[in-house]
């Protein structure tokens, strides 16, 4: 209902503009103050004082005379505080906001019709996923989420690094060593498996004999001209080891959860001859340059100073020009393309964006968002030689940390539902993960972020936990009034009390914080509303008794409000890829 209501609010100024002969280009629509009761204010009168010769007090009376609230659904009064003109909502409001938010797809916008590729991930396939790269799988799923809960149709794809060097390193290392040289993996999962031929491969390619790394670079050079050349043989090779170390990185990533509705193989546009063809135009281009045995393209009218190295001398390309005939193949299937990418990338995004202009394509529909890096305490975690911490070890000291929490807050439970060995094991992986995914998702993403257990477990505090306790009262209570025969209704006339009020304001404000999480591509607004959310309804859990309502109705009405909260609740948290438990 917000939103109705803000574009009502809108057209109202606009009009009243308008009819006082006034400039409506800037209606100065915002949020008002904490301490002001107002619902939305406009703050035109500051624009237009000066062109009016008036005191912005005054302006702002006139613009407020010149609106009637009668003749709008939403709009329940206007009346001006200083330069503000400020308004309230309808009784209207209120009833449409329950009856939305008693909709289980409460916060899911009418579909736009738009397509929608999200690529995030994206990791190298050389080995298990560490800590320091799990923003972007939590990031980027969120962003996903966000994009399809306002109304686009989504696809995820991860894009496979399957025709650099690391993957020619990696496997020639898993053809040249044997098992018998390697320590034992850290897991029994096929990407702890073979991640240790590739450190035995870079070790060895950084201390052996000069002689024998020189033998060692032909063959992994072959690899990777065999790879350029169409050689079915090395694709095969190639595959043997890319997709045996995917598979255990998928199986880490499905614990988040974050799935892909695609891998999309960087070999795919060799093969195609997609890239060759991305090369012959940029050599065609006013700003090819031939430059240390390479070609060039000369960014400088871009505002970028360094050159983007297209084509090798031994005519291989190289991962960016492979992913310029990836982007093409975007542009060409989806109408808009959004990347998540660490900030280390941000100058190869730059290049990319200016060379695919070059090319000829409209990069309007290009969206590029940047995340920084997660770390942990000094001392949180031991670290494995060569790996750091991997997000597999994160996931499971999370999971049995909110296990110990479970167990230490059983005694103090007020709800009467005997928890089983299973429902606990249920309930600590719900809060483990989502624990992790809150603190990370939670941040704006350009900010670095070190995770500290306290803090991510704190049921009590600004986390998963504490949000995700709002939706199992939720359900707590539901359960004991249906025991009780109580049933939900639909009146708000009985919802008089200022914490009912502000909690369906609260309810009314989801979609908007979708559209604008949608637009801006920060998930991180829709963590923020979820936890100012579950303050506002602890407040009225406090205050408003269900059970021992003063009467029938308004017991009913209160219970179809808790419905309505915990729709509001669990769709938020899906947006973030939470689980919402019915009971902790």
């Amino acid at each position: 209902m917000f939103r109705a209501f803000r574009s009502e609010v809108e057209d109202a100024v606009d009009a009243a503009l308008a009819a006082l002969d006034l400039p409506t280009d800037d209606l100065g629509v915002e949020e008002p103050p904490e301490d002001v009761p107002a619902t939305l204010a406009s703050s035109v009168a500051f624009r237009l004082a000066g062109e009016v010769g008036a005191a912005p007090p005054s302006v702002a009376a006139d613009v407020a005379a010149e609106i009637d609230p009668a003749e709008y659904e939403y709009v329940g009064g206007v009346d001006t505080q200083g330069p503000y003109v400020n308004f309230y909502v309808s009784e209207a409001y209120y009833e449409d906001t329950l009856a939305a938010g008693r909709e289980a797809s409460h916060g899911k916008l009418p579909s736009t019709g738009k397509s929608v590729v999200v690529e995030h991930t994206s990791a190298n396939p050389t080995g298990p996923i560490h800590v320091g790269r799990a923003r972007n799988p939590i990031f980027g799923d969120a962003v996903a989420r966000v994009l399809e809960y306002a109304g686009h149709d989504v696809e995820t794809h991860y894009y496979v690094n399957d025709a650099g060097r690391q993957v020619a390193v990696f496997t020639w290392a898993y053809e040249t060593f044997d098992e018998g040289d390697l320590p034992e993996p850290e897991r029994d999962r096929a990407d702890y498996d073979l991640v240790r031929y590739y450190r035995k491969g870079n070790a060895y390619l950084e201390s052996a004999d000069e002689v024998d790394v020189e033998a060692a670079e032909e063959e992994i050079a072959e690899i990777m001209q065999g790879l350029e050349a169409g050689d079915e043989e090395t694709y095969e090779r190639v595959a043997a080891v890319v997709d045996q170390v995917l598979g255990g990185m998928r199986e880490s990533l499905e614990r988040l959860p974050a799935t892909f509705d695609r891998f999309v193989k960087e070999t795919q546009f060799i093969r195609n001859g997609d890239a060759d063809e991305v090369v012959r135009r940029l050599k065609d281009s006013d700003e090819a340059v031939y430059e240390e045995d390479a070609w060039q393209l000369d960014l400088s009218g871009f505002g970028l100073e360094k050159n983007l190295v297209f084509l090798r001398s031994d005519d291989t390309t190289l991962y960016t020009t492979r992913d310029l005939a990836h982007h093409e193949w975007k542009f060409a299937n989806y109408d808009e393309a959004v990347t998540v990418l660490g900030e280390d990338h941000k100058l190869q995004a730059e290049q990319l964006e200016a060379a695919l202009e070059i090319l000829g394509n409209d990069t309007e529909t290009l969206r590029q968002t940047f995340y920084s890096w997660v770390n942990l305490p000094e001392g949180g975690m031991s670290t494995r030689e060569g790996t750091g911490v991997d997000l597999d070890d994160l996931l499971d000291e999370s999971v049995r940390r909110a296990r110990e929490e479970v167990e230490d807050r059983l005694d103090s439970r007020i709800r009467d539902d005997d928890l089983e060995a299973e429902d606990i094991d249920r309930i600590a992986r719900q809060v483990g993960i989502g624990a992790v995914r809150y603190d990370i998702v939670s941040k704006q993403p350009t900010k670095g972020i070190t995770f500290e257990w306290e803090r991510a477990l704190d049921f009590e505090a600004q986390s998963a936990p504490y949000v995700q306790y709002v939706h199992a009262r939720c359900c707590g209570i539901e359960s004991e009034a249906a025991a009780a025969g109580i049933e939900p209704a639909a009146d708000v006339s009985r919802l008089t009390t200022d914490a009912e009020r502000a909690l369906l304001g609260e309810i009314a404000r989801f979609p908007a914080v979708i559209e604008r999480a949608a637009d801006d591509l920060e998930p991180h607004v829709v963590a923020t509303f979820a936890r100012d959310f579950a303050e506002t309804f602890n407040t009225f859990y406090r205050e408003c008794s269900v059970l021992n309502a003063d009467d029938e109705a308004v017991a009913a009405a209160r219970l179809g409000l808790v419905e309505a909260a915990r729709h509001t609740v669990a769709n938020a948290l899906d947006v973030l890829g939470i689980e919402a438990p019915e009971s902790m």
